[in-house]
């Protein structure tokens, strides 16, 4: 369709589009970024979206797919929520970029009590959550193209934010035959001219293992070698079992530059507050510029939640109540005693016992379990039994034998969440030796 019109002196037409094909136009599909592509978090991925469909339909799900520990009944010491309290009327305007002064200096006593070297009041910067954190130093740090080794299994947050960042994710081995310690021959072997760092999450999470000094220093000479960053994430530094001690990575070095992250989510019971911090330590001439570039990026989100900063100086100056729950008797550690009891009864089913943190990463025997499609498992054990878990290429593992178990409910609805499992994988067996018994042929099948 077109419609005539006139300028004076000259005659032209254009040509107008009707509706339908304006429309048709408006329509065309928007992508999301390419950066995207690689970007892999199914802690709350498809498998969430099922389970909460499934709850609005009337069915109730155990989670044990996440580290949220106010849903069972792991409450914020009491001191943490009354400091928030009387200080809120006084939190409604901006906090320094880095935060306010009473959490970083808090944070600057907690390091030294680790062992920290050369840290004070400028080398602290608190943000929303150790999440958030973790962004900004991948952001400040990678061009387009550069490196960051990190484990696998991981934390998938770093595994994306390095995406994110224009980074390339380059995962080293942690060796589950030696309960879960990255392998340094690996790591050494996957550096290049573009590797910028290192990520080391220790106490481990998805796995639960804790990692030597010795090792630990292995990782530090590394890095020294190669001029790397050290990233490490230290959050479950306090969720430590059968008298294990974690040792700050950053205390091993003072020349290798280090950002250590930690938050409130876990050792304090206040995930929902969003209150981490980051500490930068080693080196720090030589990382001028990155360190002016986190500054930048700390000046361009203006500040975070005030609110959950009044906690960090109560919470880290206080009782430690975590101790209560870790101990022998505690209610965390019955809780791991109690699952990795259930899981290990299950023909077919082990899994190194966890050190530290709040999870357990289980492996199905491939030759009782074969499973092609790890997703779509775990997918089925949620349609058949209720019981929400993360499988193991979730956490950027390479096989489809793994999954993640968080053991944070009460000791009654994790037996019953095990014995659920255990009964799908016991179906899940005997319907792989019938597939297997039919596909063999003539006498080998009668064997069988």
């Amino acid at each position: 369709m077109c419609i005539a019109w006139r300028r004076p002196g000259r005659a032209r037409t254009r040509p107008y589009r009707a509706v339908g094909a304006l429309d048709q136009i408006m329509m065309k599909p928007i992508r999301k970024s390419d950066k995207l592509e690689h970007v892999l978090y199914d802690v709350r991925g498809p498998i969430v979206e099922a389970a909460r469909q499934m709850e609005d339909e009337g069915q109730k799900i155990i989670k044990l797919n996440i580290g949220n520990m106010a849903p069972f009944g792991f409450d914020p010491p009491e001191e943490i929520v009354q400091d928030m309290i009387r200080n809120l009327p006084t939190s409604a305007g901006y906090a320094d970029s880095k935060g306010i002064f009473a959490a970083r200096k808090a944070v600057v006593h907690y390091t030294q009590e680790q062992g920290i070297a050369g840290v004070d009041l400028e080398d602290v910067y608190i943000g929303n959550g150790a999440s958030e954190l973790i962004v900004m130093a991948t952001n400040a740090l990678l061009n387009d193209g550069d490196e960051l080794l990190l484990p696998s299994p991981d934390y998938p947050l770093w595994t994306a934010a390095t995406s994110l960042s224009g980074g390339v994710p380059v995962h080293y081995v942690c060796d589950e035959d030696q309960g879960w310690m990255p392998d340094l021959a690996d790591m050494r072997a996957k550096i290049t001219p573009r590797t910028r760092g290192i990520v080391v999450i220790n106490p481990n999470n998805p796995t639960g293992a804790l990692y030597s000094d010795a090792l630990l220093q292995g990782i530090v000479e590394l890095a020294r070698e190669f001029g790397l960053v050290l990233l490490v994430d230290e959050v479950y530094d306090k969720v430590l079992y059968d008298d294990a001690r974690h040792t700050a990575m950053a205390s091993l070095s003072t020349d290798v530059l280090t950002l250590t992250f930690n938050s409130l989510s876990k050792a304090y019971r206040s995930c929902g507050y969003r209150a981490g911090w980051m500490i930068v330590s080693g080196d720090k001439q030589a990382a001028a510029d990155y360190i002016e570039g986190l500054t930048m990026l700390a000046n361009l989100k203006l500040g975070s939640n005030v609110p959950g900063q009044w906690a960090i100086q109560t919470a880290l100056g206080g009782y430690q109540s975590i101790s209560d729950l870790v101990c022998e008797g505690g209610r965390l550690r019955q809780q791991r005693d109690l699952a990795w009891d259930l899981l290990t009864a299950i023909p077919g089913v082990t899994c190194v016992k966890p050190s530290a943190a709040l999870y357990m990463f289980p492996r199905l025997d491939p030759r009782v379990y074969p499973i092609a499609d790890d997703r779509q498992f775990f997918m089925e054990v949620l349609r058949a039994t209720r019981v929400m878990l993360v499988q193991g290429t979730g956490f950027n593992y390479p096989d489809h034998q793994h999954f993640r178990l968080v053991f944070l409910p009460h000791e009654a609805d994790l037996r019953e969440a095990i014995e659920r499992l255990g009964d799908f994988l016991k179906r899940y067996r005997e319907r792989a030796a019938r597939s297997k018994v039919v596909q063999l042929p003539g006498k080998a099948a009668e064997r069988a």
